[in-house]
């Protein structure tokens, strides 16, 4: 357990963090590196179990985060410049949880350290990369994923 002169995200505003800070606020669940389908009529977002294919699916990170932007452009880069992604984002992501000004969940790795293998909303085992399915298919991967 982390001591509270440490709870850096209770103390300062996500404009306030510096960059490390704000990068250790990701669980590592991997749900926002999932693909997401939007209704062109509707606007309703549908998410699928179909990972980004540089989601490591063992350990939900990023094969090659800091060129993940160059690789796929359409992956999302989390910041307050874009403030509706927090809508988008899975309700127990950290980023979303503080900026509605709420606490984190306290299986989160900043306050359980035990807890950083076993995230109750990993991807982990739901997830399928997309070097195995064809777009076309990605309708028949929507699922109802941990909120």
């Amino acid at each position: 357990m982390r001591r509270d002169n440490e709870r850096y995200w209770e103390t300062k505003s996500l404009s306030e963090l510096s960059q490390d800070e704000w990068e250790s606020l990701c669980d590592g669940c991997g749900q926002c590196c999932l693909i997401k389908l939007e209704d062109e009529e509707t606007g309703e977002v549908y998410r699928t179990n179909v990972s980004c294919q540089l989601l490591d699916l063992d350990s939900c990170r990023c094969k090659d985060y800091s060129h993940r932007l160059e690789k796929v452009p359409e992956c999302v880069q989390v910041s307050l410049e874009k403030e509706e992604q927090f809508e988008w984002m899975p309700e127990t992501c950290a980023y979303r949880l503080l900026y509605e000004g709420k606490p984190l969940f306290d299986w989160h790795p900043l306050l359980n350290v035990d807890k950083v293998t076993n995230i109750p909303v990993s991807v982990k085992h739901i997830a399928i990369s997309e070097e195995y399915i064809h777009p076309s298919q990605y309708e028949d991967h929507i699922a109802e994923l941990i909120k």
